[in-house]
């Protein structure tokens, strides 16, 4: 398996002169040095690809022991096309992937373990959640049907945390391929879905701390669980 952290956004939203997975949380840590504490106590760092585009330079001084993907266009596409990007060095591999903005507990991954080995395409959710501005989903026959912010009567919010199969790979490659360039990875799910059939889980992880940080609000939410 192969693990993939989208970071390559300008996060103009929070008003950053740099990326935002570098945003500073208030135990000392960024948000991406912390999503990377919490994957390596699981995950090999050398099974980690990080996506980068907005001052990318910055990102990687700070890591360089991970491998990076560059997406040249960062300010004219969105995550579907800086997944692509991954996902393309990974053709025949399972791939888990991480939104750069994230801040999570160690333990939720320990809830995702199972689907992982048993290669079951997932999404996490937070159930307890349903806001307008966030990726909401609903499910049929206790798969995902649809994936967007634009879903109506959302069943809880995907929380950045994703996971697909080895075997639906080239599936969901095919379909971010067909994205728009400003559609998110949700938009590839949701096409797979539709046209292929492709079964996604909707895993719950309401029990654990994940917050994306969009905002100045999130920021504050999440420095209060670090």
């Amino acid at each position: 398996m192969k693990i993939v952290i989208l970071a390559a956004g300008i996060g103009s939203r929070l008003g950053n002169p740099f990326p935002k997975p570098l945003t500073p949380l208030k135990d000392g840590e960024s948000i991406m040095a912390k999503q990377l504490k919490n994957i390596t106590k699981y995950f090999d760092i050398n099974d980690v690809t990080t996506v980068v585009g907005f001052k990318k330079d910055l990102i990687m001084e700070r890591f360089p022991e991970v491998n990076y993907v560059y997406n040249p266009f960062f300010d004219r596409t969105n995550t579907s096309k800086s997944l692509l990007q991954a996902l393309k060095k990974h053709k025949g591999k399972s791939v888990l992937w991480f939104n750069g903005d994230v801040v999570f507990d160690d333990n939720l991954l320990s809830v995702l373990q199972d689907d992982i080995k048993n290669n079951n395409s997932f999404i996490a959710v937070n159930t307890s959640s349903v806001a307008d501005e966030e990726v909401k989903y609903t499910l049929e026959n206790n798969f995902v049907k649809e994936l967007s912010k634009e879903v109506k009567n959302g069943l809880g919010e995907a929380v950045g945390i994703n996971f697909i199969s080895s075997n639906d790979l080239e599936v969901f490659i095919n379909q971010l391929e067909r994205c728009d360039a400003n559609d998110y990875f949700e938009k590839g799910l949701e096409m797979a879905i539709a046209e292929n059939s492709l079964k996604v889980k909707a895993i719950d992880i309401s029990n654990y701390n994940c917050i994306e940080v969009d905002f100045k609000e999130d920021l504050k939410n999440a420095n209060n669980i670090v």
